[in-house]
């Protein structure tokens, strides 16, 4: 209806072009979008503000030549004019209902477009070490990270899931250390235990795993163990690759996949952190001083210079993440999201002023960044802060297990990922309309009831007889429910390019309250067939784009609750 609309506008606008009345050149963006008032009527136009001054007419004036320039539509039934100058549609009911069947003819692909046209994209997210089990923070990252290449899936674009491993440094050292400890039966607690050591029971099940000579499987490797307790590069490669074992568990548990799983090691084994190190010197960007390398950052928008190799020797963290990043410009991914936790907010801009002084072409701002912050977990008001597995943090598990993937899904991405969120196992667990996740799945499994009722009636949906009965969906709410899915689409459009998932949460919930209230307001199962089934394919709609909305959330639309 939005393209019905801005047909007629611009054929308005070039009919004044054509009289005078306005610039031969004008050509502007017309935006028309849902009234926030029915009274207003269903869509406006500000298009007569946009054009008043180079037409040098009031806005009203030039409101008035425009709809008179308009053709004729059997798809509006009126235009007004209200405030400074809105042009307000009153769409046709018939017309307005004809979405339900785009809608129905379009099934699983309505909402979804070609705009990405097979662009490649590559989508970061999760990359957590392999230190342990992974928390609702990276639960987070996950929900987002997944719901972001959905979404982009669905504009058309070619995207790739990747998981980066940080499988070097400090804390693989930790890892090792601490799993050598448990196998020698020293506890958390004890005064030998490495003063970084990882706590957490799980620490117990690598150290028994590894001394019985278990076998793991990693996403490229299998590892089986030494059984040595003195050999720490065994028991290191064992424990790094019975934590990504787990880890993955857990994410297959969580209904996410990855295509791709990089390790930092392999930077380091191939050479390409040394070849990035060569490259940086050899564009004069770096110097030395206090016995420490660095990298010229402020030449590039960092507020200061950044440590590239320490003074006793190693690279410091974003080094590695520099050579990571040139290796996916490499790759041919001209576009690149990470999705990561708000704690790498200051590694954004240094990474960047290391791939540009690298002068390979790559453009400044890239890649680009969905940061997340943090989640707090509560049960009966009380924040809960402790797994008895991980030792020091609520898993992701832990959540799964306790409230079921759907509804931590749901949860963990309804909120935008820059606003810190409350996880409420309570509220998460409840089967009230004041659960999210319950509401919108609800609405899917209330239309099947009614038409599996409406079937037990002897009154099966009939298509044509509801194509034929479209303008008998006059009541305000239904037409506010018809509206609603009539913006799926665009809705679908602006949280991809936004990189926001929880404008698809936001919609659900919004298309659900709408529901609920026509179903509860508007009886369906009524003698009148041609009303009744006009209202059983608006109530079908509503259940395919619910279906089509929870699935790029990665969350499951039950028939039945």
């Amino acid at each position: 209806m939005k393209e019905t609309i801005t047909l007629l506008l611009n054929t308005a606008l070039e009919a004044l072009k054509a009289e005078g009345a306005l610039p031969v050149g004008t050509q502007p963006d017309i935006r028309v979008d849902a009234a926030r008032d029915r009274a207003h009527g269903d869509y406006a136009s500000n298009l007569a503000m946009m054009l008043a001054k180079p037409a040098g007419m009031k806005p009203r004036d030039l409101a008035e030549r425009l709809i008179a320039a308009m053709p004729t539509s059997d798809a509006i039934s009126s235009v007004e004019i209200a405030g400074p100058g809105f042009i307000n549609f009153f769409v046709n009911t018939s017309a307005a209902g004809e979405v339900l069947f785009d809608i129905l003819d379009a099934g699983d692909e309505f909402g979804r477009n070609r705009d990405g046209a097979g662009q490649k994209v590559q989508v970061e997210f999760v990359s957590a070490n392999p230190t342990g089990p992974l928390h609702v923070g990276h639960g987070r990252g996950a929900a987002v990270g997944d719901s972001l290449c959905r979404l982009l899936e669905a504009n058309g674009f070619e995207v790739t899931r990747e998981f980066y491993y940080n499988d070097a440094g400090a804390q693989i050292d930790n890892l090792a250390l601490s799993v050598a400890a448990r196998i020698k039966g020293i506890e958390p607690n004890d005064p030998a235990w490495p003063a970084d050591g990882y706590r957490g029971e799980y620490i117990q099940d690598v150290a028994r795993a590894y001394m019985q000579g278990d076998t793991v499987t990693a996403d490229d490797r299998q590892v089986t163990a030494a059984a040595n307790p003195d050999d720490m590069d065994a028991i290191r490669a064992f424990a790094v690759a019975w934590l990504r074992h787990e880890q993955d568990l857990d994410l297959k548990a969580f209904g996410v996949g990855f295509d791709v799983f990089f390790l930092e090691s392999d930077l380091y084994e191939s050479g390409k952190v040394e070849a990035t190190v060569k490259r940086l010197i050899e564009g004069g960007h770096t110097y030395e001083s206090d016995g420490a390398l660095w990298l010229r950052t402020t030449d590039f928008g960092d507020d200061k210079d950044r440590v590239m190799r320490k003074r006793e020797g190693g690279y410091t963290y974003f080094l590695p993440d520099v050579a990571y990043h040139l290796d996916k410009w490499q790759r041919g991914f001209t576009t690149v999201i990470n999705e990561q936790g708000a704690d790498h907010h200051s590694t954004v801009t240094r990474v960047r002023a290391g791939l540009q002084a690298l002068d390979t072409g790559i453009p400044k701002g890239w890649p680009d960044y969905v940061l997340h912050q943090m989640v707090m977990v509560t049960r009966s008001g009380q924040e809960v802060k402790l797994s008895k597995r991980a030792g020091s943090y609520v898993t992701l598990r832990d959540l799964i297990d306790e409230v079921g993937r759907d509804a931590t899904r749901y949860f963990l991405v309804s909120r935008a990922a820059t606003s810190q969120m409350t996880f409420d196992i309570d509220l998460a667990r409840s089967q009230s309309s004041d659960n999210p996740v319950y509401y919108a799945q609800y609405a899917h499994a209330r239309v099947c009831s009614v038409e599996a009722k409406a079937a037990e009636n002897g009154w099966a949906f009939d298509e044509n007889l509801a194509r034929a009965s479209l303008h008998l969906l006059e009541d305000a709410r239904e037409r506010d429910l018809i509206n609603r899915l009539g913006s799926w689409p665009e809705t679908v459009r602006r949280a991809a390019d936004q990189r926001e998932p929880q404008q698809i949460a936001l919609y659900l919930q919004e298309l659900a309250s709408e529901f609920h209230t026509c179903y509860n307001a508007v009886k369906v199962m009524v003698e009148d067939a041609n009303l009744r089934n006009a209202r059983l394919a608006l109530g079908m709609a509503v259940r395919q784009v619910m279906r089509n909305g929870l699935d790029l959330l990665g969350v499951s639309a039950p028939r039945e609750m």
